[in-house]
């Protein structure tokens, strides 16, 4: 179980952490909550209904990590190209998917990542600083949510693209002395809880 997740009965899984690796995830899951900011809460007075329902933005955001989490939907990278549509028009039709949606996926993505803090602080470290973190079929669901926007985001800030498996492969060269050293061992760390969790969670 050290260093890769296990199924356990009723569809969760397991897995033993060490104090170092649970001090890093929290740390990690606490960043990216400040990444992608606070949820917007109802003002004194305000309809909670027409909170929820409130547009979101209509633009891609400035930070390229954000914008990896948060992808146009037609015409990028990560996106549709429908046929016989202009530039122009992939915009709008992105800008208009955005602004009815950006809000919901930042709640849920900030919720998979409290999960993830949640869980940690609920661990008790046996002697020597390790636990074995439990998880319910439903955190385990948000634990792969938060590992990926994790990895997306830590792999856009060392450039790494979808369709670098070329990329990838050369970050296991990087020399001791290089300052992306420890971002680049957390990516690949965290690749690798993320596909045995994928796999725990297969049928």
């Amino acid at each position: 179980m050290a260093g890769h997740f296990e199924a356990t009965p009723g569809g969760g899984a397991a897995v033993a952490l060490d104090e170092v690796e649970i001090s890093i995830l929290r740390s990690l899951a606490v960043q990216l909550l400040e990444l992608i900011g606070p949820g917007d809460t109802p003002a004194d007075g305000e309809d909670p209904l027409a909170a929820l329902f409130a547009e979101g933005p209509s633009k891609p955001p400035s930070d390229p990590a954000l914008a990896r989490l948060f992808p146009d939907a037609y015409g990028g990278p990560d996106g549709p190209t429908p046929e016989g549509r202009s530039q122009e028009e992939l915009r709008e039709l992105s800008a208009e998917f955005r602004r009815f949606t950006e809000t919901d996926l930042r709640s849920r993505k900030r919720e998979d990542a409290l999960a993830v803090v949640r869980t940690l602080d609920a661990l008790s470290p046996a002697g020597g600083g390790g636990a074995v973190l439990t998880l319910t079929a439903e955190e385990c669901r948000a634990w792969l949510g938060s590992l990926n926007d994790l990895r997306l985001t830590i792999g856009t800030r060392l450039e790494v693209s979808d369709e670098g498996e070329g990329e990838e492969a050369s970050l296991y060269r990087l020399p001791d002395s290089d300052p992306r050293k420890p971002m680049v061992m957390a990516y690949l760390w965290l690749g690798a809880l993320q596909e045995t969790l994928v796999e725990t969670l297969m049928p």
